[in-house]
This record gives C-alpha cells, structure tokens and sequence, in this order.
C-alpha cells in the first residue's frame, strides 16, 4: 500500500476506498462542459492511468464504486470502461472485473491517451520520447517529399511557414508548426506515415506550454524551417534530410536545457 493507492494486482482495501472518493470527485469537478458523461469518466481515469495512480495489474473499483464515487449511471461507467478497453488501457472478465493492461498493450497512436500521456508528470519523458521518433523518422519523410511532392503540396509546406514566421503569439505559431509538419509527412507519399503525424501534433500542441522560448530562439527555428521549405520547393533530397536533422538536434537543445 502506497500513497492510499491499490497495491499491483489486488483490490483496493478499506482504508483507500475511504481516501479516493474525495480526490476523485474534486477530479470530477473539472470535467469539460459539453463533453458525454461516460467520455469524461473516461477522460478521468484514463489520465490516472497514465500517470501511475493505477499501476498496470491494477483491478480497479467495480461498476458500483465509480457510479458512487462520481454520482453517475452504471451505465455510463460501463461505457467509460469500454472506451478504455478500446485504447487497451484496460482489460475486464466477469467475476474479476476491470484491471489495468501492461504498458506496453497501451494505444499510444491514440490522440486521448497521447494527451493524458502529455499532461502527466512524465510530460518531459514524452516529449524527448516523441523527439526519438522524430528522429527515425522525419529526415527520411522529408527526403521522400522533396521528390515526391506536388505543387498543391509545396503551397501547403510554403504557406504553413509563412505562417510561423507571421505568428503573433508562441501558440499560433505552434499551430503553424504542426501544419508544416503534417503537410511533409503528407507529402512524403507513404501513406503508413500520415498517421503517425498524430505524434507530432499531440508533441506541439504540448511543447510551448513546457518550454518559453526567447525571440532569438524563434528567429533562428524560423530560419531552420526556411531551410527545409527551400530543400524541398528546389526538390533536393539530401538538403532537405540535413535541414531537418538541424532542426531536431535545435529542438532537443530547447527540451534539455528547461
């Protein structure tokens, strides 16, 4: 027993079903107006997960624990799990009920389970493991859309970094940033990579609320982002891997000195 929390593979006792109502329903406070009952019970115990409050082995409360402890339906609990059980954060067998699924089971291509990812305390680790990824990735996708690319794509690339560079704000010019990114890897021409953006887009939409970046810093990614738009535009492979590798090795500097 840690922290009142569920020791791995057993049921919760006594002392930490009295302790978890009361965080749970401040949790339960903060769900987003608008958002289903069931995919905001979801939301919650999802990003519990994630973060470790519910190691993997893990049984969790049954059907009549959460409605409690949420003031909702079994009906909506029942959703709420199946949707974990979608993302394989969860497994669940009668008379057993529902636990937590090894790490490595998780859908981490799934945009929720990436946000809860993002927005745990390991939020750091997921970013430099999302940079590895980049890493494998990018240089070679971009090679490919220097070749590959149409002009409709080219305009796409061109525009999302005019826009960077005119962004007023360190968010609009993270939205730009993640349209440039998409728009190689849809130019790239390898349909297994297009959904692997996801990735990236959940990476940016959390990179500026980690790190403040002085303008200076901005300055020199925008002319980094010009490079690769210029490789590709000029339909120069190798360039374009060499931009990109600039690029990330600037990035990783950001992410390792905050």
């Amino acid at each position: 027993m840690r922290d009142g929390k569920p020791n791995k593979g057993k049921k919760p006792d006594k002392a930490a079903a009295a302790e978890r109502p009361a965080a749970l329903r401040r949790a339960d406070a903060t769900r987003v107006p608008g958002s289903s009952v069931h995919a905001s019970l979801a939301s919650e115990i999802g990003l519990r997960i994630v973060r470790g409050d519910y190691p993997p082995g893990t049984i969790l409360p049954n059907e009549a624990k959460w409605s409690e402890t949420f003031n909702v339906s079994r009906s909506a609990v029942r959703e709420a799990i199946k949707m974990l059980m979608a993302k394989s954060l969860l497994a669940s067998r009668p008379k057993i009920g529902s636990w937590v699924e090894p790490r490595e089971r998780w859908n981490l291509l799934d945009r929720d389970v990436l946000a809860w990812y993002a927005t745990s305390p390991d939020r750091e680790v997921f970013l430099k493991t999302v940079q590895e990824f980049r890493h494998i990735i990018e240089p070679e996708a971009t090679a490919f859309a220097a070749m590959r690319r149409t002009e409709e794509q080219m305009a796409e690339i061109s525009q999302a970094c005019r826009e960077m560079g005119a962004a007023t704000s360190l968010q609009e010019r993270t939205r730009a940033d993640t349209r440039f990114h998409l728009a190689i890897l849809r130019a790239s021409g390898n349909d297994l990579l297009v959904p692997l953006g996801v990735l990236i887009e959940s990476a940016f939409d959390h990179l500026f609320t980690f790190t403040t970046r002085e303008l200076d810093d901005l300055q020199h990614a925008q002319q980094l982002h010009e490079a690769i738009e210029k490789a590709i535009r000029l339909q120069r492979p190798e360039a374009a891997r060499n931009a990109v590798r600039k690029l990330l090795a600037n990035t990783d500097g950001v992410i390792n000195t905050r």
